[in-house]
């Protein structure tokens, strides 16, 4: 899309909300034409209230959110797969794909029409979906940020302490704890302690359903 749009003003700007180490090899390997940045200490998701990802904010030329952070295209269909084949129901694939197609249709209609897309908020409508953090989340980003610093000065303990008061105070942040969480082979937090949280969502979304047009 990237490639397609760029000429038209269309960028995009990725962000890992991870490590360098985790993040650094899966940026290469996928050689980008656009920009990839990785924020180890999770300003954005501070700056933009991010609890997931994917999540993606549209911002026009001049700035201005368009869209404010939403599920970037993103099902919860992954709930229902077989947890040890790795595989879905067709019904739920096919509803992942679908979703994921509506999402990248309407990013592309917005970069070649602008304003005039009818998937571009206008400032009161962008203002209503925001969602302001409540007063305890600033406080558990210091708390991550600070988890953070002691990691890399080799204080593991301590800052494993800084990261559980950052998730208790921010439960609702799956970046946070992904990324104190324990990891796979591949790097990623997708054993038994990432499912177990899962499960214990009950009804509650894991990807919050977008509201397109």
């Amino acid at each position: 899309m990237f490639d397609e749009l760029h000429t038209q003003g269309f960028t995009v700007l990725a962000v890992a909300m991870d490590t360098p180490e985790a993040a650094r090899p899966w940026i290469e390997a996928a050689r980008p034409a656009y920009p990839c940045l990785i924020d180890r200490d999770h300003h954005l998701a501070d700056l933009y209230h991010l609890v997931n990802v994917p999540q993606a904010v549209w911002i026009d030329e001049s700035g201005r959110i368009v869209r404010p952070p939403e599920t970037a295209g993103a099902t919860d269909g992954f709930r229902v797969m077989d947890r040890t084949t790795f595989t879905m129901p067709e019904d739920a694939a096919a509803e992942r794909a679908r979703v994921r197609q509506a999402y990248v249709d309407a990013v592309r209609d917005w970069a070649r029409r602008g304003a005039v897309s009818r998937h571009a908020l206008d400032p009161a409508r962008a203002a209503a979906r925001l969602q302001p953090p409540a007063p305890g989340i600033a406080q558990a980003h210091a708390h991550f940020r600070l988890g953070q610093h002691l990691l890399r000065l080799g204080r593991e303990d301590e800052a494993q302490a800084q990261f559980a008061e950052a998730i208790r105070l921010h439960p609702d942040s799956w970046a946070m704890w992904r990324q104190a969480a324990p990891k796979d082979a591949r790097g990623l937090a997708s054993g038994a302690a990432f499912w177990a949280r899962v499960d214990a969502l009950g009804d509650r979304p894991y990807y919050r359903p977008v509201e397109l047009d």
